[in-house]
Parts: C-alpha cells; sequence; structure tokens
C-alpha cells in the first residue's frame, strides 16, 4: 500500500491530536499483523539458505540488497529514510511541540550465518508497522519519531556504536577477522560516510527514549506461554581469548609423566569454567565456545591450545569475581600441567539496565491489550544496551518458539509477532505524550 492509499483509507475517519491533546481513540488503535508478518516472509529471501534461514552478515551482498528492499517499503507507507553517516537507516517524523527530543524505536535486519528469519526482522518491519499506523491515523506525535535500524549489530553493535561516537579512525581502517576489507569501506558500501563519523555524535541526554521490540532467543516466554516478555536488562559480556603452550612431541615415545600437553590442560581449565560458574546462585553463563587445538595431528602431543571464554551477567561486578576465581584456576591448572596460559580480553559489553519508567509504561501498554507479561532479562547483546548510554531504554520481548535462535529453526508465531508490535504502538504512543 502506498502513502496515499493510507492516507485515503484514513481520511474523514479519524478525530486528528492537537499538541498536548491526544486523539481519545488511541487506545485502541492496532497494527495491521497480517501486514508486517507479510514483510517478514519477503525480507527472508535476501540471504536465503537452500536448508532455511538466511545468512545476510552485515555488510554482504545480501544485506545490502535488503537494505535496499527495507528502504522501498519505508517510502511505501510514507516515511523518508536515509542512511547515516555510520551505516545505519533512519526515517524520521517532526514533533509538533518544538524542543522536545526525539523517540526512538527500532531494530537491525542483519543476520549471523545460518541464522533465521526472525531475529532483529521482527523489530526493524514492527517499527515500520507502527509507523504505518499512526500515519494512516493522522496522529500528531509530540516529539521527533524516529525509526532506526542499526547496521551489522551481530559483528559487534557496529551502528549504534558509530551512532555514539564510539568508533575510532583506527578500527574504521581495521580488517576484521572476518572482513577482506577495512571497517570503513563496508560503512561506505552501505551508504554510510566514515569520514564524517570522526564527528558523527550524539551524546547521553540527546534523546527521550529508546525502545526496541525482539524475539526473545531463549525459551522462557514459549515455555511459561506468556504473551510478552518486559525487559529489566540486558547482560553485560566479558570474553577472553586464551592461548595455552605447552611442548608438541611425539605421542609414542613421550613417556605420560612430564607431558607438557597443552590440550589436557585445556580440557581442566574448561571444566573448571563450568564449575566455578555453576557454583554460584544467580542467571549468570560461562561458555567456551571455541577450541583450537595445534598441531591437530593424531600421533603428536599438542602443543597449543586457543580458546574462547565469555562470561554473561546483568551484575558486571559479580563477572569480575568469576574471572577472578578462573583465573586463579587456570594458573593452579597450568603449574600442575606445566603448562603456561594467556588470557587476552575483548572488548567488553556493558550491562545496561532498561529504564524503570520505559518498562512500566510497556507494562501498562501490555496489561491494555489483555496480554500476559514477565519481567526478564535478555541473555543476548542488542542495539539497546548502546542506546541506554545516551536516553532512558525499553525492550520488549516475544517468545521465540522452543527458545531457538540464531539457527534456521528460529520461529516466532505470527499472532506473538503481531502482540509485540501492537505493544511497541502503544508503548509509544504512552510515552509520547507523557
Amino acid at each position: 500500500m502506498i502513502r496515499r492509499d493510507l492516507l485515503k483509507a484514513a481520511a474523514g475517519a479519524v478525530v486528528v491530536a492537537r499538541p498536548g491533546q491526544p486523539d481519545p481513540a488511541w487506545q485502541g488503535w492496532r497494527v495491521d499483523g497480517a501486514r508486517a508478518n507479510r514483510w517478514l516472509t519477503e525480507l527472508a529471501r535476501f540471504g536465503a539458505n537452500p536448508g532455511g534461514g538466511v545468512s545476510r552478515v552485515g555488510f554482504s551482498d545480501a544485506d545490502i540488497e535488503a537494505r535496499r528492499w527495507l528502504m522501498g517499503v519505508m517510502r511505501e507507507v510514507g516515511l523518508s529514510p536515509a542512511v547515516d553517516p555510520a551505516g545505519n537507516i533512519l526515517a524520521k517524523i517532526d514533533g509538533s511541540e518544538p524542543g522536545l527530543k526525539p523517540l526512538l524505536f527500532g531494530s537491525h535486519i542483519d543476520s549471523v550465518l545460518n541464522g533465521g528469519n526472525y531475529d532483529g526482522d521482527v523489530g526493524s518491519l514492527g517499527a515500520i508497522d507502527v509507523m504505518a499506523t499512526l500515519l494512516t491515523k493522522r496522529y500528531r506525535n509530540r516529539h521527533p519519531f524516529w525509526v532506526t535500524i542499526w547496521a551489522d549489530e551481530e559483528s559487534g553493535l557496529t551502528g549504534s556504536r558509530g551512532f555514539l561516537g564510539e568508533i575510532s579512525q583506527e578500527e574504521l581502517g581495521r580488517v576484521r577477522p572476518s572482513d577482506t576489507v577495512p571497517l570503513g569501506e563496508l560503512i561506505g558500501r552501505v551508504g554510510g560516510d566514515p569520514a564524517a563519523m570522526a564527528t558523527y555524535r550524539h551524546e547521553p541526554g540527546s534523546i527521550a527514549g529508546y525502545v526496541e521490540l525482539h524475539i526473545e532467543q531463549g525459551g522462557t516466554l514459549d515455555q511459561a506461554r506468556i504473551d510478552i516478555g518486559v525487559v529489566e536488562g540486558i547482560v553485560g559480556i566479558v570474553s577472553f581469548e586464551v592461548t595455552i603452550s605447552g611442548f608438541a612431541n611425539h605421542a609414542g615415545t613421550t613417556p605420560m609423566p612430564g607431558r607438557r600437553n597443552a590440550l589436557t590442560a585445556a580440557s581442566e581449565l574448561v571444566l573448571a569454567v563450568d564449575r566455578i560458574v555453576n557454583r554460584h546462585p544467580g542467571r549468570q553463563v560461562g561458555t567456551v565456545g571455541r577450541l583450537d587445538v595445534k598441531p591437530g595431528a593424531r600421533n603428536v602431543i599438542p602443543g597449543e591450545v586457543r580458546l574462547s571464554i565469555e562470561l554473561r551477567d546483568l551484575d558486571m561486578a559479580k563477572l569480575d569475581r568469576l574471572w577472578r576465581e578462573i583465573k586463579a584456576a587456570g594458573d593452579a591448572i597450568m603449574s600442575r600441567r606445566q603448562t603456561a596460559w594467556e588470557a587476552s580480553p575483548r572488548p567488553t559489553n556493558q550491562a545496561a539496565k532498561s529504564d524503570p519508567k520505559v518498562r512500566a509504561t510497556i507494562a501498562a501498554a501490555t496489561r491494555s491489550l489483555g496480554l500476559s507479561q514477565r519481567v526478564l532479562p535478555s541473555g543476548a547483546g542488542h542495539d539497546a544496551q548502546d542506546l541506554a548510554r545516551i536516553g532512558p531504554m525499553g525492550m520488549i520481548f516475544v517468545p521465540s518458539v522452543g527458545g531457538i535462535s540464531h539457527a534456521p529453526q528460529e520461529f516466532t508465531k505470527p499472532a506473538d509477532v503481531t502482540n509485540g508490535i501492537n505493544v511497541l504502538l502503544q508503548t509509544i504512543l504512552r510515552l509520547d505524550q507523557a
């Protein structure tokens, strides 16, 4: 449906709100859920894998094609999208009251390799559906409204970090391990302007708020048959790249006593991570997700092992305590196994609590729709945790069937998608009028 059709459908049927006097019928407004679910199906074509799901990695050809399609959808509903210097797609509607700061809502559309069709997509298309609904209703928003589609979320929140001015010129010139050209060139490919990023930033206090709709990516809501998750916060992530050095030697001629086997030391370390994280009460998690063994021959004692250690929790102090315990256990293991180790920290994702007022607004919107809800943390990282550093942040979760995400089997029921977008609509209306 193009913009003139949307406006024609609305003409004569809606009382237009004056600044400070919202349309009394707004609490009954609902989105066109079928439209958003149809968009989800169409978006899934870009980067589609033969076995299901998508590989639409940020800045890839599939991502570029999907972004072009998405901007076309935005134009069809009456928005005017543009790409900011960091490569984010922004569509802005001016507010009716001068001096009010913008309300932002959106997500991302890039995926991991062999990912699913809902992670990020639900929030992105949901934001467009909300804006299309408000345009149809001829709603006069008090605050400026910005629909935000963040670039390259999966590779490290690239777009939202760039929005905050936190990508250095050195990082723009660096080639990341998964890429073949510098990050700045990749941002330029999608219409960004890396040269302008040195002065492009949004400071703390520059926005009125940010709300992101997202699939849960876990099984809590699905298992409990709860409609909506009200996110209390996004976990912090502390991670390390670990190298364990032993001594490679012949597997048949080297006696067991005195071997400096890097893999047996690594195995003990993996179990230590699991044991230490499990013995503390709470929701913290610890993962060793990668193990590279060298030389990797069946008849050679492993001389080097590289592995990753990742810890997640809402409490950054707890993560620090866990790491100190793991470090002490690792030192003891290496001494006993006659090996050495080095742990290099990766950039830390700081935990971000959602804003209590935004959280309460989401809860009120959910109740107004007659939907069940539960407060829960996000175990995954999101662009919202960056936005929380410049303004009030909130997140809305909808169920992931079976708790599956980052996989072709990722699925959220169409009715749950529609529920989530309606909660986003009612949340944005309440925040705008507060």
